[in-house]
């Protein structure tokens, strides 16, 4: 390859190259990523066979499992045969569909937080008013809008990125592409790419995330006004467990697309990764499940039926 051209392939260095506990670490990773896939699996599963969990705001639930799902599926597998064959070529298209996979599925989950976020909303605020507020088109337009922004600005950063021409210094020091780190390869002035990238990012994590906040603020100022110690902890509850996972997502999100390319490095790029790939999807059937009571009963009932399958 000459400076400047094309390349026909990228070589990712991955995740455990420069530590001594490799095995523990990959163990760690697929051991995390497998739990990940099963419990997001079978939080859609349980979302669609209990009739009680059929509402908007599980509807939701299950696009967001999906989404973490797709995303530990497109980064993971690319990861451990990798590391398994010591091959860590990947070709340009290659690179291409992990970049679009990966910014569809972040930024969708973006506006699905942001949707459901107002869900509780006008779940807490308007009770009365909710079969209204929060209908069923409502919700799949906003589903839907996920989804599509999503794959917008997917589309737009992977064509931009994959535009310009790469030294011959081709080797990009993470363990999947992700658009900051291989645009540092290119051979031309990236500013104005980097700087739509940063416009990118306010609309994506900064608008949703705003709005995020104006609702728990409304959400809390109600919760506080409630006369009943039983109500306030339902919808303290509720909401928290919402919020846990914003928190998770969008602060390792903004870290990494919004951080100045001066305090940036590639070792901290790799690890706030590492945690909004592979732990943040983990977390999420693990905090609805754990502090939601519908789901509870949702579980009990599933494995009750299937405990009177076995003795069957």
């Amino acid at each position: 390859m000459k400076n400047g051209n094309t390349t026909s392939y990228f070589i990712l260095l991955g995740l455990f190259n420069h530590t001594e506990a490799k095995l523990f670490l990959f163990v760690m990773v697929v051991t995390t990523s497998f739990t990940s896939l099963v419990g997001n699996a079978f939080m859609i599963f349980l979302i669609h066979q209990d009739a009680r969990l059929h509402t908007p705001m599980y509807f939701l639930l299950s696009q967001l499992s999906l989404m973490d799902m797709m995303l530990v599926s497109t980064i993971v597998p690319k990861m451990v045969t990798d590391y398994l064959t010591g091959e860590k070529f990947i070709s340009p298209a290659g690179c291409g569909l992990q970049i679009f996979f990966f910014i569809t599925l972040g930024g969708g989950e973006c506006f699905l937080l942001a949707a459901m976020s107002y869900d509780r909303y006008v779940a807490v605020c308007h009770p009365l008013r909710y079969p209204i507020l929060m209908n069923w088109q409502l919700c799949l337009r906003m589903t839907l809008g996920s989804w599509v922004l999503g794959a917008a600005d997917g589309l737009m950063q992977a064509a931009a990125t994959l535009s310009f021409p790469f030294c011959d210094a081709h080797e990009i020091n993470h363990f999947f592409c992700e658009a900051p780190t291989l645009v540092r390869l290119a051979c031309a002035d990236t500013f104005v790419f980097e700087y739509v990238m940063y416009i990118c990012c306010v609309l994506m994590l900064l608008v949703p995330f705003s709005l995020i906040l104006i609702s728990y603020s409304l959400i809390l100022a109600a919760v506080l006004q409630m006369r009943f110690r039983e109500a306030r902890k339902k919808a303290f509850t509720t909401c928290s467990s919402h919020l846990s996972v914003v928190v998770l997502f969008y602060g390792a999100a903004i870290f990494t697309y919004m951080q100045p390319k001066s305090y940036r490095s590639a070792h901290h790029d790799k690890v706030v990764s590492v945690f909004y790939t592979i732990f943040t999807p983990i977390l999420n059937p693990l905090i609805y499940s754990l502090r939601n009571r519908e789901v509870k009963l949702a579980l009990r009932k599933c494995l009750g039926q299937c405990s009177a399958l076995s003795h069957d």
